[in-house]
């Protein structure tokens, strides 16, 4: 945008021209004080919640709002994100469904742009007030089967049945016998199939299926029914904050030599188990493992320790090896990238999910595929609808380490459909 000069000496008339086009170049935008790099941006403001509750039968994820917090400090030591400040709201949603829908209110009365990497198992309670403000849901932790088929969540993962589903193909190579031993839930009672699609597919029979009640104090009648049914293959367990307590049943009930392997699901078992109990001495060691993303120990998680060590200044809550850090992680890489292809001075949750809808492309260094969520990049199942990263890894326990056991990811969107046409 330019302006002539009708003289080189202005009068008092022509100074008042100028001065009135400068100030609309400002405003409008086409021009800029100098030093400046476009004039100042509007902060973006998010909210990340989970529960952080030490009550019975409850999860505690406080580790996932100071992970926010923490990328919050470190982004914005670097200038913000695409020049924005990023302020973070916490809230803290107590594993309840009262919770999770207070905290999405406040979400909305709070006018954030997004809710960022977050945790409940509670989606009717908190998807139905996002929805109605055009809130986007990025990259939550897969709790809750209704983060896979609202049209404002945007998953960075396959949810618990993508990994049940990688937990039947891991299985498959390795296990003549499976044991299944699973919640007796609604949920729960959509695992065996996702687990035998593979099975079956590979020539094996299909898992011996064990419903079991969440929050039990002891799993001995199901230990040992998934003992003699295995017979001397495979028991795999996703029993959630329950797991540890049915592999503590299998552990006295099965002789010290039997031949069994275990298996599970990240999330059911995780490092930060394995090391509570014992490491190499753990119950879990050998056990298969199936996760989202690559094993904790990898270079491409490097980035994300070197910001906690910094930032996050000895804060407990904060494990790196945790699968709701990494989520978190994640999440806000996202976000990240969205706000910075947007490069506009005022971020609006409407323009984010236009920006998710319309295919923002995201880079996260290897740790999930390339992420997009248009309609070709979904699974294309009624019951995953939203699911656009079918992908898990293959991880076992060794000398107390959880390590890759099959490099890359394994893409299991396939047997999700076969799965949900199959039951």
């Amino acid at each position: 945008m330019t302006v002539r000069r009708r003289s080189s000496s202005p009068g008092p008339r022509g100074l008042l021209v100028r001065t009135a086009v400068a100030g609309a170049l400002l405003v409008s935008g086409c021009g800029v004080l100098p030093g400046t790099s476009g004039g100042s941006r509007d902060p973006v403001t998010v909210m990340t919640w989970a529960p952080d509750t030490t009550g019975p039968e409850t999860v505690n994820m406080a580790g996932m709002p100071a992970m926010a917090r923490t990328y919050a400090a470190w982004v914005n030591d670097q200038g913000g994100v695409d020049g924005h400040e990023l302020r973070v709201l916490t809230c803290n949603e107590g594993d309840t469904a009262l919770g999770a829908s207070k905290c999405a209110r406040r979400a909305v009365d709070e006018d954030v742009v997004a809710v960022v990497g977050s945790y409940s198992r509670h989606g009717r309670s908190f998807l139905a007030p996002l929805e109605a403000a055009g809130i986007p849901y990025i990259g939550g932790y897969g709790a809750s089967p209704e983060e896979f088929t609202s049209y404002l969540s945007y998953p960075v993962n396959g949810g618990q049945s993508a990994l049940v589903a990688g937990n039947g193909k891991q299985l498959a190579g390795a296990c003549e016998r499976v044991s299944l031993v699973r919640p007796d839930t609604l949920v729960g009672d959509t695992m065996p199939a996702l687990v035998d699609v593979s099975l079956t597919g590979a020539g094996r029979p299909a898992a011996h299926d064990i419903p079991a009640p969440e929050g039990a104090t002891s799993y001995d009648a199901q230990a040992a029914e998934a003992l003699r049914e295995a017979d001397g293959g495979c028991v795999t367990a996703v029993l959630g904050q329950g797991t540890e307590t049915f592999f503590d049943s299998l552990r006295r009930l099965g002789p010290e030599d039997t031949a069994v392997r275990i298996s599970s699901v990240l999330g059911s078992v995780g490092q930060p188990l394995i090391d509570r109990t014992g490491g190499r001495n753990s119950p879990f060691e050998g056990a298969y493992v199936t996760g989202w993303y690559p094993e904790s120990g990898d270079a491409r998680w490097d980035e994300m320790r070197r910001v906690i060590r910094s930032y996050a200044f000895g804060d407990n809550r904060i494990d790196p090896e945790d699968t709701g850090v990494q989520t978190t992680w994640i999440a806000y890489t996202v976000l990240r990238t969205v706000v910075d292809a947007m490069d506009r001075a005022e971020i609006t949750a409407g323009g984010v999910g236009v920006a998710l809808n319309r295919g923002a492309r995201v880079d996260t260094g290897g740790l999930t595929p390339v992420l997009r969520w248009r309609f070709a990049d979904m699974v294309g199942s009624a019951a995953y609808s939203r699911i656009a990263n079918g992908r898990v890894t293959f991880q076992v326990v060794r000398d107390g380490r959880l390590v890759t056991d099959r490099k890359g990811f394994v893409d299991v969107s396939e047997t999700l459909v076969d799965a949900r046409l199959r039951g």
